[in-house]
């Protein structure tokens, strides 16, 4: 059995996997404040991943000392090697940037020190060294970002970033550390002007590292040998009062073929059955479509049938009475049902339902020896609908015949009235078809996600004309942003 009805497996196998809002076929996904978060809580454990260790200039001083001569102090391998980010760290979407404040931060850095002096008292240097531990609290780490549409892909850059430390502290082990304490506590300005500085500039070097991972996405994605996906980013990202919208072309076209662009004018309009989710993604139905429509112009949408539950209603002898010119001329042969699509099928999403209708010929051939013979068409015109719902990582489906309509477009076994054979073609639908389709969605579709990236308590939500996913996501902290596969 090769391609059953694709018009609606189709349909809801792509609706199981797929997501968007918008007019004209335009994905959209919508991060929400939740998501935003999230979003912030991955990014700033991914920060302090690549900001630890850090390590930061090292300073001398020399200064003369009446009666002492001259006083030579060093601090050397200035290392950051821990931070802490509390909880209260916030990030708020503005007009055209993000913006992500850390506060309370706590750092602990380890440095090496040096002091060594000579005087005309002694005729020899004296110097010591050791180590030392410097305590940083309250430091505050601010940063704006733009994501832009550039060429279809994201570019981001930073606008802002800056960093405050509040208190200091250096505390010396080793040698005579007592000692020396007041000169060393002369490389506290040093200390904290290097950490407000190399922290923000790693951040940036940082952000340029994930802004060429953005431009790298693919712009388009093969789904097998026949669809590709546009994934072309059409405009900026739309940012609402805790949310950003991020919107992309989202049709489907042959794989061989270019893409192009649709512009349109997004809106934050996605909601999620009033549940708090993290990310909301939205598919309008002309994505469907498209997708359908590559499908039918690539001839995929052509299905054989040589065996049913019934196989008797797959022999003349069982239309003995529906068409007995049939029976007549071809008695107790088999047959096959020959079905093709004659249009694209069309697809309607309401808040109810998803709807589906196609048009096919149904031609019955007759094995007459080693002859297959066509012998009639019919004109099969079926409206059917399906759900989708979500368990774990999958979305499933399910698909019912609403109604269908039957028309004679030619014979050879003379002239057929439709209502005879109706009853058969119903069996036919519903005892093959949708049994066949509701298998093939009974397995489900696992969602696509960025390796290192988990969906958790999917569920879907259809309005009118788009349908929508909501998703709570989780991260593996093992996980490196710098390091993930696109897909």
């Amino acid at each position: 059995m090769a391609n059953l009805l694709p018009l609606l497996l189709l349909l809801l196998l792509l609706l199981s996997s797929a997501t968007g809002m918008g007019d004209k076929g335009h994905v959209s996904a919508v991060v929400a404040e939740k998501g935003l978060a999230f979003a912030k809580d991955a990014l700033i454990g991914e920060a302090v991943r690549s900001l630890t260790p850090l390590r930061l200039p090292g300073v001398e001083k020399a200064v003369r000392v009446p009666f002492l001569g001259a006083i030579r102090v060093a601090a050397s391998n200035i290392t950051l090697f821990h931070l802490d980010v509390r909880n209260d760290s916030t990030i708020h979407p503005g007009d055209s940037a993000l913006v992500v404040v850390a506060t309370g931060i706590r750092a602990n850095l380890s440095m090496t020190w040096t002091y060594s002096y000579d005087s005309w008292l002694f005729p020899i240097e004296i110097s010591d060294r050791g180590t030392a531990s410097i305590l940083v609290q309250g430091m505050e780490v601010g940063i704006t970002m733009e994501i832009k549409n550039y060429n279809g892909s994201l570019s981001l850059s930073v606008s802002q970033c800056g960093c405050y430390v509040k208190d200091l502290v250096i505390s010396l082990d080793g040698g005579a550390s007592w000692f020396y304490q007041g000169l060393i506590n002369a490389f506290e300005d040093h200390i904290r002007a290097a950490v407000e500085k190399a922290i923000p500039e790693n951040i940036i070097d940082g952000t340029s590292k994930l802004d060429s991972l953005l431009q790298s996405l693919p712009r388009s994605v093969n789904l097998d040998n026949v669809s590709a996906l546009n994934m072309t980013f059409v405009s900026d990202p739309q940012y609402g009062n805790s949310s950003i919208e991020f919107d992309v072309d989202g049709l489907f076209s042959s794989a061989v073929a270019k893409t192009s662009n649709l512009q349109k004018h997004p809106q934050l309009s996605l909601s999620c059955g009033g549940a708090s989710k993290m990310l909301l993604l939205s598919l309008d139905e002309d994505v469907f479509n498209s997708a359908l429509e590559v499908y039918f112009k690539a001839g995929s949408m052509h299905w054989v049938v040589d065996k049913v539950p019934d196989q008797s209603l797959l022999n003349t002898a069982s239309w003995k009475f529906i068409i007995p010119r049939l029976y007549w001329s071809y008695p107790n042969d088999n047959m096959l049902l020959n079905i093709s699509m004659t249009s694209s099928p069309v697809i309607r999403i309401t808040s109810e339902k998803i709807g589906a209708t196609t048009n096919a010929d149904l031609i019955i051939d007759v094995v007459h020896a080693t002859e297959t013979i066509p012998v009639l068409c019919i004109s099969v015109v079926v409206s059917a609908s399906g759900v989708a719902e979500a368990a774990g990582n999958k979305v499933y489906g399910s698909v019912e015949l609403d109604n269908f309509s039957l028309a004679l477009k030619w014979s050879n076994v003379g002239n057929i009235h439709m209502s005879l054979i109706q009853g058969v073609i119903r069996v036919f639908l519903n005892t093959v078809c949708m049994p066949y389709l509701n298998s093939r969605l009974g397995h489900g579709v696992v969602l696509p996600v960025v390796h290192g990236f988990t969906l958790k308590d999917v569920y879907v939500l259809t309005s009118p004309e788009k349908l929508t996913l909501c998703s709570d996501v989780t991260f593996s902290n093992s996980s490196s942003l710098a390091s993930f596969p696109i897909l």
